[in-house]
């Protein structure tokens, strides 16, 4: 075993949260160490649209660079196609959200591997020292606070003030911090694939809409480069999987008669994998121990169908990093306040992935006439809008009342 060391802080997971609280730390002069199993990130097919609140947080965090340099670009409109509104309906009533907070200039898109790479980086620039490669992991919470690591085939021993667990859904600290994970039940499916040469897609332009049996996302980033997203009853899981799946979820696009141009999507270029994996909302009550706290997905995570993976981990990031800059006291009592807000942040987040599944995926003309009745409620009811806006404005926007099941039940007695 190799000699041991001692860092301020040790950082299991070099993902965006990882990577992001990595770089804000060590700018401010902290000794921070990050640990990732991963020598080259892949393409996972999911967490790549940062909305407007996130992207408040990601600017206060002055991240945007390399995030940009990353190949990312911002759409400025949201528009929501949907077969309950003729295209020309969707695009006068498109959202703003270049518009929305003052110095945000709309929703960034940006691929995951490229930004964890851009972030990983951005950290060791700032002066955190990167280890790529890493094999088993063993943590030692508690007052001192030590991590073993397995890498190039050497045991390594390191010393720190804090852990902090960025290591994603499958969390191994998590897990060795016996912290429990609680789920929904998946109701649905969601897939993704790159594609490149869609040039004809504007690309200011997001897109989210359900027409038929499927919901459907787009997210334009420069350059005729688009993420597509298809999601589906998880009882029809299976769909678009083997060789024919790139081809079939393409079909699928040409065949929407929502989206104006719609075989324009046959000239796009499969430019990734196409993976499809189930829907579901993810917690932890407390999500810190004597000498680790979690961050991102190793926290727990926001249902897919809402699109706000990245927001949530900016916004851990930036919340944790206040903290840790702010006292030099880390005893578990100073995560306190970071567990309250995150705890009813994830708890109104669930309860907008539930109306929005509801609304969204219930593939019947109830559905879509509840669907209609609710769009129209969203400009001028702000509790029975609240919940949905507050995916694009940030879950601390909308009233309390937005999130109560008076009003979930009062959604689903709609029109």
């Amino acid at each position: 075993m190799s000699g041991a060391h001692s860092h301020d802080v040790v950082i299991v997971g070099g993902g965006i949260a990882g990577s992001a609280l990595a770089t804000v730390l060590a700018r401010n002069g902290l000794d921070v160490l990050v640990l990732e199993r991963q020598t080259e990130f892949r393409d996972k097919v999911r967490g790549e649209v940062i909305l407007p609140w996130g992207v408040a947080e990601m600017l206060r965090l002055d991240l945007e660079k390399p995030l940009l340099d990353a190949g990312g670009g911002y759409a400025t409109h949201f528009v929501f196609y949907d077969e309950v509104f003729d295209p020309s309906e969707a695009e006068a009533t498109a959202l703003p959200v270049d518009q929305l907070f003052p110095g945000v200039p709309g929703c960034l898109d940006v691929g995951h591997p490229q930004a964890c790479e851009a972030l990983i980086h951005s950290a060791e620039t700032a002066g955190a020292t990167i280890i790529r490669g890493v094999g088993d992991i063993e943590i030692q919470p508690g007052a001192a606070p030590a991590v073993r690591y397995e890498h190039d085939d050497i045991i390594h021993e390191t010393s720190c003030r804090l852990i902090v667990g960025a290591d994603g859904r499958n969390s191994t600290v998590r897990r060795q911090l016996a912290i429990p994970l609680q789920h929904t039940t998946p109701r649905t499916q969601l897939g993704g694939l790159l594609v490149d040469d869609l040039h004809a897609w504007p690309a200011e332009r997001a897109t989210v809409g359900t027409e038929g049996d499927l919901h459907f996302f787009i997210f334009p980033r420069p350059r005729g480069r688009v993420r597509l997203y298809l999601l589906h009853d998880i009882a029809q899981k299976g769909r678009f999987v083997g060789p024919q799946g790139p081809a079939q979820f393409l079909k699928a696009y040409q065949q929407f008669r929502c989206i104006p141009n719609s075989d324009a999507f046959g000239s796009a270029r499969p430019a990734g994998p196409c993976a499809f994996y189930p829907m579901n909302d993810s917690w932890t009550e407390i999500p810190y121990a004597p000498g680790a706290v979690l961050v991102g997905d190793a926290a727990g995570w926001s249902d897919p169908i809402l699109g706000q993976g990245l927001s949530v981990s900016l916004r851990d990031v930036r919340i944790l990093a206040d903290v840790l800059r702010g006292t030099d006291d880390w005893a578990p009592d100073s995560f306190a306040e970071y567990a309250a807000e995150r705890r009813e942040r994830m708890r109104r987040m669930r309860i907008t992935a539930h109306i929005a599944t509801n609304l969204r995926a219930t593939f019947t003309p109830e559905g879509a006439a509840r669907r209609r009745a609710h769009t129209a409620l969203l400009a001028t009811d702000p509790v029975l809008g609240g919940a949905i806006l507050s995916g694009v404005l940030g879950p601390e926007q909308a009233l309390d009342e937005a999130f109560t099941q008076t009003t979930v039940d009062r959604i689903m007695a709609l029109p």
